[in-house]
């Protein structure tokens, strides 16, 4: 794999300039991640601009949705930052693996939310009837099924972009699934 930087703030265009000011406001730092979107001159403010779109799902469930699909993609650093988030958002370390899995034995809505996320991930848009069923009859609506789909989306652009870059995480590092064979 060729070698991929993460641009410090002198090498960005101004806009990216701007962007990175505002995010060492409010997050304390640069994250990698975000640093190397500003290689495009428009690429960090269309990414932040989805990520920040107003959306039906709780934080909580924004963050099922980036753990199950950046474990499906097996994105390291999105694993790191979303377990830090979700951290955050009140979820323990025991319950982000079992979000990790697709698979929620406490909470029933989320459940259906992870397995449907997991199953979409899996098999690359086309989730299982059985998982768009489960997701209904817990009351969730077609309007979150849509914005279920652009978070799935939003999370695989930064998977994908980390698996074809391999930049430095710059997050705690995410513990490893144990999968029984």
């Amino acid at each position: 794999m060729s070698k991929f930087n993460v641009p410090r703030k002198e090498e960005v265009n101004e806009a990216n300039k701007a962007i990175f000011n505002q995010l060492e406001s409010g997050l304390g730092f640069v994250p990698n991640l975000y640093a190397s979107y500003a290689h495009s001159e428009n690429a960090l403010a269309d990414y932040l601009t989805l990520s920040n779109r107003k959306t039906s799902l709780s934080a909580k469930e924004k963050e099922i949705v980036n753990l199950v699909v950046s474990q499906v993609n097996n994105c390291a650093y999105c694993l790191a930052a979303h377990t830090a988030i979700g951290k955050m958002n009140g979820f323990t370390d025991e319950q982000i693996l079992e979000i990790r899995e697709g698979s929620i034995s406490w909470d029933e809505k989320f459940d259906a939310l992870a397995k449907f996320v997991k199953s979409a991930s899996e098999n690359r848009s086309k989730a299982s009837q059985e998982s768009i069923e489960s997701f209904y009859n817990v009351g969730y609506s077609k309007a979150t099924l849509i914005d279920t789909i652009m978070l799935i989306g939003d999370k695989t652009i930064s998977n994908y972009l980390y698996g074809n870059t391999n930049i430095p995480i710059d997050f705690p590092l995410a513990k490893e699934l144990e999968y029984a064979s």
